[in-house]
């Protein structure tokens, strides 16, 4: 951690040789603290941050967790200032305080209703209002911890982003306990969670906040400010948050308004006398075409994907500003480390792309996220040159669930607000179809079966891969029905099913009723033909 101004180091030498002298059972608890009112007399958050940045500095990835801040209120307890800052109520700090403000008083709830049975409209009521923290975590991970790693106080971004997580698994786990009907394990669960958040609450005001308000400057908490409304914040009404996205400047008005993207490029043109200056109506030549500045804006900012950038060097170089954003990002991130925009966890496989992206040995990698109520697939490619070069990563994004939806073609103009029925668009055909072809209303040629009676595909193809969700998006009414097929079935008609069908596949319906693929298929068919 960098200096911070007026840190006296004779002072922190003699905490850290003390606590050091504890730790190592050479004193007791009682001559510790001793010690410390003796010739240590009172210690700053700050102060004990930096303590505890340099005494431990590799400790493992569960550091955080394991080390509750009662034990550092153990020793340090009787010196330590515990005092609250009087800060403006919009002071990105002051906001972090209000939130746990308000998230003790869902603690408490917490606490509270976990003495009696399940009551499952009550939990769930929480539950749902203890989900909004997750804007708090975004806050703090892509703000408030990239500007401290620029301090030299990385411990936040290396053992509290861990922490964080783990916070947030406990609550998605809760609740699906919880919708699952495993009321006594949900019930059982509750102390843990009300542990944790507290003792995150604790770190965060006894050492997180205090410190950053000594390391970070008026001016950088200036900068923070937009980035914070973008992501949002928890709990909180009235915020006056900027919308995620700012307008784009008119082009007569945008050499006083270009902001963000077009603002930097604009700068760098400029300087290497590649445009006139900001608001220029000239147009660029890209490989294929010619674009003004606000131009290129407009076309990242409406791609149907969202788009990160990282340079050679492995620092973020560029994201696009969309809408329909997938996972929060702000301008505090550019000029960031890569791997200090992932948890812990994650960083061994950022650490594995980059390296063999660098050495040539790949060109792309993608994983792909399957949630209850979206499928998102994220891609990595490796940039490089006309020489073959390395010249960074770049990462696209894309909510896939509407188009995974999609069956059969659409060749008709369709708009989402119309009410008439659409009209023919010539030149759009299906394969061996003719484009003048007759169509019914619902965009099926005359005389093709519509999709309901169309033997559907997806159960003709049937592999150990095909999901079940899948399955029962084509036809819904199979959950009902499958229960004749094999009584194992009938999980699909309780609680667990919410659970079970995102993650289940033909394969494991073959194993757990011990039929074959080829016997459920044709038992599906079957029910399919008496439907």
């Amino acid at each position: 951690m960098k200096e911070i101004p007026g840190l006296d180091n004779a002072k922190l030498e003699k905490a850290v040789a003390i606590r050091k002298a504890y730790d190592e059972n050479q004193i007791s608890l009682e001559e510790a603290q001793r010690q410390l009112k003796s010739e240590i007399q009172s210690l700053k958050p700050w102060e004990i941050a930096q303590i505890e940045q340099n005494i431990s500095p590799e400790e493992g990835d569960e550091a955080c967790r394991l080390n509750r801040i009662s034990d550092i209120f153990k020793i340090y307890g009787p010196i330590m200032d515990r005092s609250r800052p009087e800060l403006p109520e919009d002071h990105p700090i002051a906001r972090y305080f209000q939130e746990n403000d308000k998230e003790r008083g869902i603690v408490k709830e917490i606490e509270d209703l976990a003495q009696y049975p399940v009551i499952r409209n009550q939990w769930l009521d929480i539950y749902d209002r203890l989900a909004e923290i997750k804007k708090h975590f975004s806050r703090k991970q892509n703000q408030l911890y990239s500007v401290l790693e620029k301090k030299g106080f990385d411990r936040p971004s290396t053992h509290m982003w861990l922490f964080d997580d783990t916070i947030r698994d406990e609550i998605r786990d809760n609740r699906a306990l919880l919708e699952a009907g495993s009321d006594d394990e949900f019930l059982s669960r509750q102390q843990a969670l009300i542990d944790d958040l507290t003792d995150l609450m604790n770190k965060e005001e006894q050492i997180l906040l205090p410190t950053s308000l000594m390391l970070i400057s008026n001016k950088e908490f200036d900068d923070m400010r937009s980035g914070d409304a973008e992501i949002g914040y928890a709990w909180l009404e009235n915020t006056g948050a900027a919308p995620a996205t700012a307008p784009v400047a008119s082009a007569p008005a945008a050499a006083a308004e270009a902001t963000g993207f077009v603002s930097d490029l604009q700068k760098l043109l400029a300087k290497y006398g590649l445009a006139s200056g900001a608001g220029s109506d000239e147009k660029l030549e890209m490989r294929n075409g010619k674009l003004t500045l606000d131009q290129v804006n407009l076309v990242l900012q409406n791609l149907p994907l969202d788009i990160s950038f990282v340079d050679e060097n492995d620092l973020v170089a560029f994201y696009s500003d969309t809408e329909h954003r997938i996972f929060p990002r702000s301008k505090n991130v550019i000029g960031r480390q890569v791997r200090n925009c992932h948890p812990k966890t994650s960083v061994k496989y950022v650490e594995e792309i980059l390296a063999k992206f660098k050495a040539g040995e790949e060109d792309v990698a993608d994983f792909w996220i399957n949630k209850k109520d979206a499928f998102i697939y994220i891609r990595y490619v490796a940039v490089r040159d006309a020489d073959g070069k390395f010249r960074g990563v770049l990462e696209t994004m894309q909510d896939c669930t509407r188009i995974r939806e999609l069956t059969g073609s659409r060749t008709l103009l369709t708009w989402s607000n119309e009410t008439h029925a659409p009209e023919r668009v010539y030149g759009i055909s299906e394969p061996g179809t003719s484009d003048d072809a007759p169509v019914t209303k619902d965009g099926n040629l005359t005389g093709k079966a519509s999709d309901a009676a169309d033997t559907p595909s997806i159960i003709e193809t049937l592999t150990e891969s095909t999901r079940l969700e899948d399955i029962l998006k084509a036809f819904p009414w199979l959950k009902d029905e499958l229960s004749t097929i094999s009584p194992v079935f009938k999980a699909l008609k309780t609680p667990l099913a919410r659970i079970m069908i995102p993650k289940a596949t033909a394969g494991d319906m073959s194993r757990h009723s011990g039929l074959s693929i080829e016997e459920l298929k044709s038992a599906l068919l079957a029910l399919i033909a008496k439907h």
